[in-house]
């Protein structure tokens, strides 16, 4: 007995210990928000003031002090993060993931991006302010690297750390621009059903930019391959660890629309979820300048900030700015391909990609005249149809940093102009106010032309010369809009008007949201700060409405269930809001998806209508298609002696979507709401991980609001009628200059990717519950709340 009690004091003694030294090792990991530390290369003493959601104020003697401030602290919260984005570009994800990170690896690896970054390196003023402050910004970052507390997923993952370089910086951007992309992921299908059934499939599709009517206004031949181009390169994108880029809203009100006579301005860049979140704020104060902005992880310079003179941010512009060409092998030499001019011999590079424990991968990537050849770096790619990629961003001069850095320090309207024209790609909508009562926005991007009749949403022949650009644009012929007489400025991905009859060709999200804040907008003229708040938390579809009603048009009213008819009655009052409590989205989308599965995937088969239902096309098809009694679509090719009629093909989908709703949800049609069905998961890669998700993922949560609203908070139409979030407002920002120390701002989660933190996740309640922050700029009301840590020069 006496031993056994020994035993079990022994056993305590023991988890105390174990106990003691986990809390030791947690606080440890924990980011450091107050005292002091030194810092190398520090002229002179800098503070950093940790507001009560960890944002940093900084407040330095120089820009280039603040910027070693700020590489320093970011890091501190996200250096997992910057390590994570750094590595997908140059292919170097197997090094820390294995062999199963290798698909995405090769990929990148072989698209270029690496070798454009050093190419426009290499041409930089190494004297030039943009220059001087990211090698500031990233002394910080590596003087943490070198001496702060190691991340946990460093440690359980096993990386080895390396000091971040201007390459990375670049090498993040072009990971960035290409996730802007669309076209890797539609061409190809759009290509295939071409080829299958006939032009005939594709009018009814829309890609015309037949369906895009609410547009911005300015003021001024493989089957099997192709659909496999289209396959691979969105299964990468979704199995990143780095969330891709994907629409957003904006909107600036100019004086004559605000109550105050000031100019108020509204962004949500819409970007897919994960943990921690994108945007990572910071606000810095120096004698010459002061900026509040919101800093991708690994770079410099803010994509969305503000002060007291003027606010920018961004959407995605959905140009087209990748096309694939097919191109033609010698016959009787591989090693060479068919030009206008003869042929050439494709050019050759070879790339190591390291392997986590196992051996190095080489791999060999053959370029033409256009690009990159996809079949070498996708698999069951046919190698005897080789396709290439022709992609601006690493065919132009790539001038982003000296973008951004104009953005954070422009002077006037016409000098922030002067920074948005430096963007080759990706196609941004950027948008701008100002304390003066500016409101303007441009489209970024080198635009092209093809020979008219070139339909660039389709593969194109590589080997004539009849497809190639013939026109690169000047900047002037892009869209966009400076103090418009209507009062405002917005885009919500819509297509732009034509300029000079030219309407751009693109991958144009549907017309829902636009129409929505254009309509609010027209509305009314005496806009405040509260007011915009509530209309960027809007979960009201315009469009739905439209839509549910002829779909209901097509169904026998008197041939239907007591439970049809009660989600009929429903349906028939809904006003297109997606709240929690609302019964009719859950019926609406589980009717529209099956209604697409029963006209669409006959042909597509099950693979390809997946693909479909998840780009542009696919959402601009839902409001229109049901219009065309006529579309060839309607027919079930599968059913002989048959032709279905839209009546039957959406009457059979309201049968089931019922039947399924009962299954799913129960027989009472009042318990199928909104938030039983719609959820979201900020997920952490190491989330994934059965026994880490409690630790490293933050969620679930019931979730408002849905696709194509502008509270978007998206999701894929699947046949479980469970709608997972997979991305929404990255932040959402309202800067009003009435009253701009009071301007708000909230994000997904919280400032920090640290698990152990406070801050990884304080605001993700407020977030879905539709609350803001201030973005705080004045020095006192900032001490008063703020934790300080003083930063000293090392000597």
């Amino acid at each position: 007995m006496r031993r056994f009690k020994k035993f079990l004091l022994v056993l305590l003694v023991l988890i105390v210990v174990i106990g003691i030294g986990l809390c030791a090792y947690i606080f440890h990991l924990k980011p450091k928000y107050e005292g002091e530390l030194q810092l190398k290369n520090l002229q002179k003493e800098t503070t950093v003031y940790f507001d009560e959601f960890g944002v940093p104020h900084i407040y330095a003697n120089s820009e280039k002090d603040a910027m070693t401030a700020l590489g320093y602290v970011h890091a501190q919260e996200r250096l997992w993060q910057m390590e994570l984005l750094r590595r997908i570009a140059p292919g170097r994800l197997s090094e820390i993931f294995g062999s199963v990170a290798l698909k995405n690896d090769k990929f990148f690896a072989g698209i270029g991006i690496e070798e454009a970054s050093a190419k426009a390196i290499a041409k930089l003023d190494k004297n030039s302010p943009s220059y001087q402050l990211t090698l500031a910004y990233l002394d910080g970052i590596n003087q943490y690297l070198e001496e702060g507390t190691t991340p946990i997923e460093f440690t359980l993952v096993g990386v080895k750390k390396e000091k971040f370089t201007v390459k990375d910086v670049y090498n993040i951007f072009g990971y960035m621009s290409f996730s802007f992309a669309m076209a890797q992921k539609t061409d190809p299908l759009l290509t295939d059903i071409r080829n299958k059934y006939g032009s005939a499939y594709l009018k009814d599709l829309g890609i015309e930019g037949e369906f895009n009517t609410t547009q911005i206004k300015s003021s001024k031949e493989n089957i099997e391959d192709y659909t496999t181009v289209s396959k691979s390169i969105t299964a990468l994108l979704d199995k990143s660890p780095i969330p891709p880029f994907i629409g957003s809203n904006s909107w600036v009100a100019g004086p004559h629309k605000t109550k105050s006579g000031k100019v108020i301005f509204a962004n949500d860049p819409h970007i897919g979820f994960s943990q921690p979140a994108t945007w990572y704020e910071a606000h810095l104060v120096t004698p010459e300048h002061e900026l509040y902005g919101c800093y991708l992880a690994g770079t410099p310079f803010p994509l969305l900030a503000h002060n007291r003179d003027y606010a920018y941010g961004l959407t995605m512009f959905e140009n087209d700015d990748i096309d694939f060409y097919q191109e033609k092998n010698k016959a009787d030499n591989s090693s060479e391909y068919q030009t206008p001019d003869g042929f050439a011999k494709y050019e050759i590079r070879k790339k190591t990609i390291k392997v986590k424990d196992t051996s190095d991968v080489v791999l060999t990537i053959k370029s033409t005249r256009h690009g990159p050849i996809m079949n070498d770096l996708l698999e069951r790619l046919d190698r005897k149809n080789p396709i290439a990629m022709s992609w601006i961003y690493t065919q132009q001069p790539i001038q982003i940093l000296d973008a951004v850095y104009g953005l954070s320090h422009a002077k006037s309207k016409d000098d922030f102009k002067k920074s948005v024209q430096l963007v080759a790609a990706p196609g941004l909508n950027v948008m701008y106010g100002d304390a003066k009562g500016n409101v303007a926005w441009w489209a970024t991007g080198k635009l092209y032309k093809h020979n008219q009749g070139v339909n660039t949403h389709l593969i194109l022949d590589g080997s004539s010369g009849k497809d190639d650009i013939v026109e690169y644009l000047d900047f002037s012929k892009n869209p966009s809009a400076e103090n418009p007489e209507w009062g405002y400025v917005y885009s919500a991905n819509n297509q732009p008007e034509a300029i000079d009859g030219y309407l751009y060709p693109g991958y144009y999200l549907p017309e829902d949201r636009a129409k929505r804040i254009s309509g609010l907008m027209d509305a009314k003229s005496d806009w405040d700060k509260e007011a915009i708040s509530k209309m960027i938390y809007d979960n009201t579809s315009d469009v739905a409405v439209e839509t549910v009603q002829n779909l209901i048009s097509n169904i026998d009213l008197n041939s239907i269930s007591k439970e049809e008819k009660e989600a009929v009655t429903i349906l028939k009052s809904w006003k297109g809001t997606t709240n929690l409590e609302d019964v009719a989205p859950t019926i609406y989308n589980k009717w529209v998806y099956l209604y697409l599965k029963n006209t669409f995937e006959d042909e597509m088969g099950e693979d390809n209508f997946n693909l479909f239902l998840g780009i542009s096309v696919g959402k601009q098809v839902i409001a229109n298609q049901i219009k065309n009694e006529n579309s060839v679509w309607w027919d079930n090719i599968k059913t002989k002696n048959v032709k279905e009629t839209r009546k039957d093909i959406v009457a059979k989908s309201f049968h089931e979507t019922v039947t399924s709703l009962q299954k799913q949800l129960g027989n009472a049609v009042a318990d199928w709401k909104w938030g039983e069905v719609h959820t979201v998961e900020h997920e952490h890669p190491l989330g994934k991980v059965a026994a880490l998700r409690g630790l490293f993922n933050v969620g679930p949560f019931a979730s408002p609001g849905s696709n194509e609203v502008i509270n978007n908070l998206f999701f894929g139409l699947t046949n479980d009628g469970k709608y997972y979030v997979k991305g929404g407002p990255s932040t959402r920002r309202i800067v009003d200059f009435s009253d701009i120390e009071n301007s708000w701002s909230i994000l997904p989660t919280g400032q920090s990717g640290n698990p152990f933190s406070k801050h990884y996740s304080d605001q993700a309640e407020m977030y879905n519950a539709g609350k803001f922050r201030k973005m705080k700029l004045n020095k006192d009301e900032i001490i008063k709340t703020s934790t300080k840590l003083v930063l000293k020069p090392k000597r």
